[in-house]
Order: C-alpha cells, then structure tokens, then sequence
C-alpha cells in the first residue's frame, strides 16, 4: 500500500480524528448493512482508509467554511434510490461514504476515487486525498454540470 502525504495541517486533522498511514479499517459490517447501493472498489479502499472518521472543524476557510464531516457510509441508509438517479445523471457511480456540515451534504465517492460534496448541487472534491484536504482546508469544490439530462 502507498503512503499518501498530506499538507501538514491537512495531517495534524486528520491525526487528531483518529487517522494514520496505512490506515486499514474492516468494511465488512458496512457492507452487510449497505446492500442497496452499488459497491466499487475505490469505494470500498475510501472506507478501508477513512470508515468511522469524524473531523471536528468549524470557522473560515480558504473560500469556504470549515464544517464538521463524519466517514460513515450508513449516513445515507434510505437514501438509495437518490444515488441511483444522481448516478444517472451525473454519468458517475456515486457511492455515499459519510455527511458534510450537520448532514445538510453527503459525501460521495465515484469509481474513480474522486470525492463529492452531494446536497442540491453536486461538487467535485478531488480524487480522494485532495478532497479529504480540500475539506479541513475549507476549499470549495468545481459543481458538476448535469451529463446525462434525460436520466431517471
């Protein structure tokens, strides 16, 4: 397994929330208790590496506020059939992994490792690491135009 390295402050968050290199976390229980939604392998390695993560932030941020977020894919149990059509619509498989804010925003992973802040308006993070850094930075993610109109 290869070590991400973070920005410094990016790690020392992510230090004091109970992450480490080569973080590995069982995800099976997730699994067990998720069966609704798509499961991929960029999903499953997102939760091995952050699952049960709770950042504590708050104030400003480069462009954004700092907020609270939670790794906790069963978030979104009931909310299958909302990451199926935005799935659709985005042309992405969006995977939920936890909540941004005080659960005004889902956090989701596509099959490509990058990470979404998903609320009324879908924005792009980053592939995992940025995203996880973009979010104790407070760093506004790029919003998705909608790819597929006609979907669902």
């Amino acid at each position: 397994m290869s070590v991400v390295e973070y920005a410094p402050d990016v790690e020392v968050v992510l230090r004091r929330s109970g992450w480490f290199p080569n973080r590995s976390v069982e995800i099976s229980g997730y699994k067990d208790r998720l069966p609704g939604f798509l499961w991929h392998e960029a999903a499953e390695r997102f939760l091995e590496e952050f699952g049960g993560i709770r950042v504590d932030l708050q104030g400003p941020g480069r462009s954004v506020a700092k907020e609270p977020f939670e790794i906790d894919p069963e978030l979104a149990v009931g909310e299958e059939g909302r990451f199926e059509e935005l799935s659709q619509k985005f042309d992405r498989q969006l995977f939920p992994v936890g909540e941004f804010g005080q659960g005004e925003h889902f956090l989701a992973v596509d099959q490509e490792s990058i990470l979404y802040l998903v609320g009324s308006s879908v924005f792009q993070l980053g592939v995992s690491n940025e995203g996880i850094g973009k979010l104790v930075l407070g760093i506004q993610g790029a919003r998705l135009e909608i790819s597929n109109p006609d979907a669902v």
